[in-house]
């Protein structure tokens, strides 16, 4: 298997700006910059009205292959992959695995979840499941995950095979350290070296929506607000400059 390793962060206020802006913003975005796969599609919300932005920490899941892998969850845990992503953990960071999907296995439990919170870590994206939920009374994690089950993952068919590397995640390339950002609406990920071209594009969008909603609720002609038309520019520029600095 794999060696684990470290991963680069992206600066913190890269994190926090493109938290703000949530996962609709930026994936639009992201595609008018040519980017046209970010959405990770399976994990949805499981914990409604959470919005969070941090660096991937990464977990590949492969195929089982029992010379390599045993059944028992207790044997030699050290030796047990998906623990050891965990320790990486600083504060802010989103744990993405690669679970291949799979429907039967639970990759982290209650007590590696209390583990993460503990070590500050922002939230978990999965393309698979989790186990251990109805334990998970003082557990706040942003969860977004494919669904639950009883199972840990070697009863079942995939095993731990990597950490902090290059993942496909729900369909999706996620390198460590990308910036991922995670709302009602799914999880979507960020090229680190993109942040500071997203943040600038995605914030005049989310500008001139914020002047077109205003204009709409008013009544105002979806035809001429929205997207924002050269006609209602003079309006927008006029709502801009009235606008408290910032």
């Amino acid at each position: 298997m794999i060696e684990t390793k470290d991963i680069e962060r992206p600066p913190a206020e890269h994190c926090r700006a493109l938290r703000e802006m949530g996962a609709a913003t930026i994936t639009g975005t992201l595609y008018r910059m040519g980017v046209r796969n970010s959405h990770i599609c399976g994990p949805v919300a499981w914990t409604k009205g959470r919005c969070i932005a941090g660096p991937a920490l990464t977990l590949q899941f492969m195929p089982k292959r029992e010379d390599l892998y045993g059944d028992d969850e207790y044997a030699e845990p050290e030796k047990q992959l998906h623990r050891h992503v965990l320790y990486h953990t600083q504060p802010g960071d989103i744990v993405v695995v690669d679970a291949r999907g799979d429907m039967r296995s639970g990759i982290f439990g209650e007590m590696m979840l209390t583990f993460f919170q503990g070590k500050g870590g922002a939230g978990v994206v999965i393309d698979g499941c989790l186990r251990d939920y109805p334990n998970y009374g003082n557990i706040e994690l942003p969860l977004w995950i494919r669904g639950l089950t009883p199972n840990f993952h070697t009863q079942t068919d995939i095993m731990p095979f990597g950490v902090n590397i290059p993942i496909a995640c729900g369909g999706v390339l996620v390198m460590p350290g990308d910036i991922i950002v995670a709302d009602d609406d799914g999880a979507v990920v960020v090229p680190k070296a993109l942040a500071p071209r997203v943040i600038a594009e995605a914030a005049v969008h989310h500008e001139w929506e914020a002047f077109s909603k205003e204009r709409l609720m008013a009544g105002g002609d979806l035809r001429r607000y929205y997207p924002l038309t050269e006609a209602a520019r003079p309006e927008y520029e006029e709502w801009l400059r009235a606008q408290p600095a910032k």
